[in-house]
């Protein structure tokens, strides 16, 4: 680990680093904990295949603090932190997610968890069957996570199309969608029942097509997606997708995902507001599963997916009209707002974040 992302961790206020590993799963992981000013810092687990330890780092930190952000911005008494764990071909999974959850049970409900990408029902199943602050995702837990997400973006395309046009008209709307796993394949049949036509694309080809033949959306080759002409692109599977080659090609005036950190840098905001092109926040529009997520663990409420579309359709098009009367672009904007809140919080910040019960 190197000196200055050290010192990054200080100047962005993160709390806790913590590395995992476990002999007899093979399980190597990090948690990274952003901020517990107002109580528990949420946020899920995410298995991937990284390239080095370096850049598993960097994705808990930059995702850690993305859902600190997410939670100021939907007004939630919680922090966010993000576990991620590096895959390979020898992982005892079930090893590996028990010995997750019992390392969260420790924690106290310092730290709650729940699904990410790579880790779904069954994985989080092996995590609940050891801690109490762990996403159950059977009937005793909050309900479907995903149905929220995608109903969130859904929410933000809608407040994006009535800011740029006035109205949403979706008889009249493309919408590429990038990704189809719980959250795109969701978004897409939102998006077919109210009429839009809908062009999409994922890395697993055979998905895709099942997806076309059942609500006949259009399919493109995986890589293509971005340079389709459309109203919407819709990123939905990994981040850091919106860099200086993607920008280049794309064809869309409007971007509204729910992949976590669709900005490869902030710059990259910037550069689609110097192209015209709206780029809604996916701290705003994706955190329709923590809201869920949140309000279930602290007051035991499932929250309807209608309420949580209300909530982040009206903060999306705040921080849209802000932003049009700032002149700047949004993503600007919704950091600056996060911040703001944060700085708040920890300025009327409690001696130490009580458990939760």
């Amino acid at each position: 680990m190197s000196v200055r992302i050290l010192d990054a961790m200080g100047r962005e206020g993160f709390e806790e680093l913590v590395a995992l590993y476990d002999r007899r799963s093979r399980l190597r992981g990090l948690l990274a904990v952003h901020d517990t000013s107002l109580g528990a810092a949420f946020g899920g687990i995410r298995r991937r295949a990284y390239a080095s330890e370096n850049q598993a780092l960097l994705d808990a930190l930059r995702l850690a603090r993305a859902m600190t952000h997410k939670c100021v911005l939907a007004d939630l008494p919680a922090g966010g932190a993000k576990l991620v764990v590096m895959d390979r071909d020898d992982l005892d999974r079930e090893g590996a997610y028990r010995h997750i959850g019992r390392f969260v049970e420790r924690q106290g409900g310092r730290y709650c968890t729940g699904p990410d990408l790579g880790s779904g029902d069954e994985e989080l199943a092996w995590v609940a069957a050891e801690t109490r602050f762990a996403t159950d995702p059977g009937p005793a837990g909050p309900g479907e996570l995903a149905d929220a997400t995608a109903g969130g973006v859904f929410a933000g395309i809608r407040a994006a199309l009535e800011h740029q046009d006035g109205e949403a008209d979706w008889p009249r709307r493309t919408v590429v969608v990038q990704g189809l796993g719980a959250v795109g394949s969701r978004l897409a049949r939102r998006l077919v029942a109210v009429g839009a036509r809908v062009v999409a694309s994922d890395q697993l080809e055979a998905r895709a097509r099942e997806l076309a033949r059942e609500i006949g959306i259009e399919v493109v080759e995986a890589g293509a997606e971005c340079a389709v002409r459309a109203d919407v692109f819709s990123p939905n599977a990994v981040g850091g997708v919106l860099h200086d080659v993607t920008l280049a090609r794309l064809g869309a005036r409007i971007v509204a995902g729910g992949a976590n950190n669709v900005l490869a840098t902030t710059a990259h905001g910037d550069r689609l507001h110097e192209q015209g092109v709206l780029f809604v926040p996916d701290i705003l529009i994706s955190s329709g599963a923590i809201i869920r997520g949140v309000l279930f663990q602290l007051r035991g409420v499932r929250e309807p997916v209608v309420d949580i579309e209300a909530r982040i359709h009206r903060r999306t098009a705040e921080i849209l009209a802000q932003a049009r009367d700032d002149a700047r672009p949004p993503a600007r904007v919704a950091l600056r707002e996060a911040q703001r809140g944060l700085v708040r919080r920890r300025a009327n910040r409690e001696p130490a974040a009580a458990p939760l019960p």
